[in-house]
């Protein structure tokens, strides 16, 4: 039960915070081990462009902190996970509500790990589409975030 407690905080967390509930999208699912986030991105009066679809910025911020905030947890706070660049694809104009999904791989965490150990830092590209609900793809984002481990401080 704690966990289902502690996912349903983030996901509330997330949803009111105010650069992310301005976006218009909201956090549906969080993954017990918070290696999976679901987002939906309703087509409304907030969300809705000059030509009646969704609006591009709403489309890139509805994606844009999720992957870096997943991949701080999950890594933990021997970890610093900073974006380092983004873009996006719109490949057809979103007329519906648009959904994406993050999954984050045990063996993609463990790869960081085992690279950070002789690396000072890497860069790791991320891929996540927004789709309609019948999985129809409506923009491609790719992002890309700067991993490094975290300073010891320095002892006197």
């Amino acid at each position: 039960m704690a966990g289902s407690i502690r996912t349903w905080l983030l996901k509330l967390g997330f949803n009111l915070f105010p650069c992310y509930r301005r976006s218009g999208a909201r956090i549906t699912y969080v993954a017990e081990d918070q290696r999976e986030v679901r987002i939906k991105l309703p087509l409304n009066w907030k969300t809705r462009g000059y030509f009646g679809t969704t609006f591009g910025g709403s489309m890139y911020a509805a994606v844009d902190p999720v992957l870096m905030v997943m991949l701080n947890r999950l890594l933990g706070p021997d970890y610093v996970v900073w974006d380092k660049s983004a873009s996006i694809k719109f490949l057809r104009p979103g007329r519906s509500d648009l959904y994406a999904r993050f999954l984050v791989e045990q063996e993609a965490l463990d790869r960081i790990r085992a690279q950070l150990e002789t690396a000072a830092k890497l860069d790791h590209v991320y891929r996540v589409n927004l789709t309609d609900e019948a999985g129809l793809v409506h923009a491609e984002v790719e992002k890309v975030v700067n991993i490094r481990r975290r300073r010891k401080p320095a002892t006197s």
